[in-house]
């Protein structure tokens, strides 16, 4: 454990031994499991300082091993992802060299200009087909509703009800809804 006295639980780094090169904490303090006075030693407000402490450490610790465990996982993603692209760029370049050869094939039978204006014409389709689906995937996205319902829920939960401002045209202003 880091804990140091009068020092809220965290040492000089912060609570977090950092190792040099990865930026990812090797240890994260943590609440003792024993008491820090022992019984009867102090007053109700040094046992209501040390429970406010000790709950802000824990607090601490776990969003710290969360951050900890997300950062790794997510550069992990980053270079899976990299190279993903990096393959769709190279078969997006390929894509030339397909209907270059699928022109040539066709002038076999037809004159040449004609195999190239019938390429073109198939792509230009095949772009326009893939814009509307893309258009009509598009035109089905709707307000999330149950988030909207909870927000407006949440509102006469809370205290001060709905003095806060909050209001439902605001929720769905941004969509144009």
């Amino acid at each position: 454990m880091s804990f140091t006295n009068r020092s809220n639980g965290r040492d000089k780094t912060g609570g977090r031994h950092v190792a040099p090169d990865a930026g990812v904490p090797t240890t994260i303090t943590a609440i003792p499991l024993t008491d820090v006075n022992a019984p009867g030693s102090g007053s109700i407000g040094d046992l209501v300082k040390d429970a406010t402490t000790q709950v802000s450490t824990l607090v601490r610790a776990e969003v710290a091993l969360a951050k900890a465990e997300v950062t790794g996982e997510i550069k992990k993603a980053l270079q899976g992802s990299v190279l993903f692209i990096l393959a769709l760029t190279v078969l997006l370049f390929s894509t030339f060299y397909f209907f270059f050869f699928a022109a040539e094939l066709l002038d076999v039978w037809m004159p040449r200009w004609l195999a190239f204006l019938i390429v073109f014409v198939a792509m230009v389709f095949f772009a326009v087909f893939l814009a509307f689906i893309g258009f009509l995937r598009v035109r089905k996205i709707r307000a999330p509703a149950k988030t909207i319902d909870s927000l407006k829920e949440a509102r006469t939960i809370l205290p001060g009800g709905s003095d806060d401002g909050f209001d439902a045209k605001h929720a769905t202003g941004a969509l144009g809804r």
